[in-house]
């Protein structure tokens, strides 16, 4: 790391980690002592970890002692030099823990109420005096810092479902609200005047249009399609443009790294001001935009010329899926002559994405797990479920979106890749095995894409696409940020990485940042770009799980809250999982809740209808528990 990287709160551990010997420093440039090691714990087992090493090309480390270090945490560890076998050592310093936060609350037992975590009921290090204890009602909520083991705020109570959005954020530190001098800069530019960029590309009379959810606000992408050059033209939000490297708004978008997702709201990276308005590329405006032009040769559907390039383009419409699926089905007209040349346009498009999905899907996988859309009102109760299709405008969208990430992954060989592993063949064998228990005829072949893609054709045949797909899904390894490029088994690319949502993904914003000076050939700045990458992948990865879990646990927490009104209530499910722990998913008029079975007979099998009867939900920790009470007739 370059000293000039480093901010003031880090400077004290620098110079800590200096006295210590884990950093050497040679002009100006902080490195770790050959004889340390830094990164995250992970895979903990009987007191045995392995270390995942940040910096690239750095094998794993085995640690055979915890000590108190939980998996998660960041560790600077000595290595041990000289031993035979896996590489090994020991850790010198526990320096951060997973968890910064928790959610603690106040739990009356025994007679009298204590401050517990909201996931195990432990108590937890941070305590409330007596007096306090006594001033808070039983079911309150509490925002913790674990590294100062302090109470930071009262959130709400459990018994009000709008403190449910107040947990799942807390625990990670998630905020809507952006600080003052963030927004001062947010506001500060002015609307776009084409003639103030004369050296970018002019594409304002393409007819470039949007096609999103009927309810985004933040539209990153627009496309055009020449037909007669064969030429497609995927238009990017250039965001690069207003977040510059450093200062307050970059830093914000670093800690935030990613848009959350709620059922009936944001958390945007960027500030309103930006992200819904002056960055997204909303219709008959002037916008900034990074482009991608690609020429494809129709009959082998490969891209035989790319260029990216600044532009200001002008959208002439902004579509929603519904819109474009109605027009493919002959349902909607258009209403004047630019819609016409749209809809054509779109149709011959149509055609062009259907082959290169087709000729993707060769090498790649097309899995169908289901994601579940909730609508919750506004005291945050739920209200309805329903299941996320996969429609024609999405999928012409997506090998749109697909084809721009290829290609910018293919202009630099360090930066930010998205790369997915292929799965383990302990993590296969286990699959296979659960598969074989419902009566799947597993046959290995020559590859793993041809022994799963037999798979999905039993389960298509079987009526347990979407289930089995599901299984499959967790058998592999987790996709993720990299500095090298190591392929994306998922999506069958050699190379891949994310170009396409620089408003609500950071990496996007990195990769807009090393291309540009790439184009102008500025290796100083390319190299200024990709200072500290390896740490920045591994942080960008981390944020995207935190994200992740925080939409998945709101979701939570509405199902708990709907089946605490239905106690007693028998509904239909599908049995989940019967390894360990005996689950079931409901299928039922509210779908998508997940049930723990509490009497499990022997006779259930995996993926088998059922009724259940909801016999008890926990609150606190999001948890619903019934009882199998019949079969569904099929």
């Amino acid at each position: 790391m370059s000293e000039q990287d480093i901010t003031p709160e880090e400077a004290k551990y620098v110079q800590e980690w200096l006295g210590k010997k884990y950093l050497t420093k040679k002009d100006s440039i902080y490195k770790f002592n050959s004889k340390y090691r830094a990164g995250t714990l992970g895979l903990v087992q009987k007191e045995t970890a392995y270390l995942h090493v940040i910096g690239e090309n750095v094998r794993d480390l085995f640690i055979k002692e915890l000590s108190d270090a939980r998996e998660g945490d960041l560790i600077i560890a000595q290595r041990l030099l000289g031993q035979r076998g896996t590489p090994s050592a020991k850790i010198a310093e526990i320096v951060g823990r997973e968890q910064s936060y928790s959610i603690a609350y106040i739990l009356y037992k025994n007679d009298h109420k204590s401050l517990v975590d909201l996931k195990t009921d432990h108590p937890i290090g941070a305590e409330l005096t007596p007096e306090e204890l006594e001033k808070y009602k039983t079911g309150d909520v509490f925002k913790i810092d674990n590294q100062e083991n302090k109470v930071l705020e009262c959130l709400g109570n459990l018994k009000d479902p709008l403190v449910d959005e107040k947990i799942v954020l807390a625990q990670f530190n998630k905020h809507d609200e952006f600080e003052e001098d963030v927004l001062k800069i947010a506001k500060s530019f002015p609307p776009v005047d084409a003639k103030k960029y004369p050296k970018r590309k002019d594409l304002r009379d393409l007819d470039f249009s949007t096609i999103d959810p009927v309810t985004a606000k933040d539209y990153d992408d627009a496309i055009c399609w020449d037909d007669a050059n064969s030429t497609l033209y995927v238009a990017i939000a250039d965001v690069s443009e207003y977040v510059k490297p450093f200062g307050a708004l970059d830093n914000e978008a670093i800690y935030r790294s990613f848009s959350i997702y709620l059922p009936h709201r944001s958390i945007p990276m960027l500030p309103r001001q930006l992200s819904e308005t002056l960055c997204s590329l909303q219709p008959h405006v002037d916008r900034l935009a990074y482009v991608f032009e690609m020429k494809l040769d129709i009959k082998t559907l490969e891209v035989v010329k790319s260029e990216v390039y600044e532009a200001v383009i002008f959208s002439k419409r902004r579509f929603n899926y519904e819109e474009i699926d109605a027009y493919f089905e002959g349902k909607l007209q258009a209403k004047n002559e630019e819609e016409v040349r749209i809809f054509d346009a779109l149709t011959k498009l149509k055609v062009v994405t259907d082959a290169l999905k087709v000729k993707r899907l060769k090498v790649g996988y097309d899995f169908r797990s289901t994601e579940i859309d909730m609508e919750i009102d506004e005291n945050s109760n739920l209200i309805s479920t329903h299941e996320a299709e996969e429609t024609p405008s999405h999928a012409l969208i997506e090998d749109c979106m697909l084809l721009a990430n290829k290609e910018a992954a293919k202009c630099f060989e360090r930066g930010i890749f998205r790369i997915h592993e292929p799965p383990s063949q302990n993590k296969l064998q286990i699959l296979y095995q659960e598969l074989a228990g419902i009566g799947m005829q597993i046959d290995i072949k020559k590859t793993i894409k041809e022994t799963i893609s037999n798979i999905q054709a039993q389960a298509r045949e079987m009526g347990l696409e979407s289930e089995v797909d599901t299984l499959i899904i967790r058998s592999q390894m987790q996709a993720r940020y990299a500095p090298l490029n190591s392929g994306h088994f998922g999506l069958g690319f050699e190379q891949y990485t994310h170009f396409t949502s620089p408003i609500r993904r950071y990496a996007d914003l990195i990769v807009h940042r090393l291309l540009k000076a790439i184009n102008r050939g500025d290796t100083e700045e390319g190299s200024y770009v990709l200072r500290n990458i390896e740490a920045l992948s591994m942080t960008i990865s981390e944020k995207e799980r935190e994200a992740s879990t925080i939409e998945t646990e709101f979701m939570a927490r509405k199902y708990a809250r709907w089946a605490e009104q239905n106690l007693n209530k028998e509904f239909k499910a599908r049995i989940s999982a019967t390894e360990v722990e005996v689950k079931a998913e409901l299928r039922d008029e509210i779908r998508g809740a997940r049930l723990l079975i509490t009497s499990p007979s022997s006779d259930i099998s995996l993926f088998e209808d059922v009724i259940v009867k909801i016999e008890r939900v926990d609150i606190a920790r999001a948890k619903i528990y019934a009882a199998v009470v019949g079969k569904v007739d099929v």
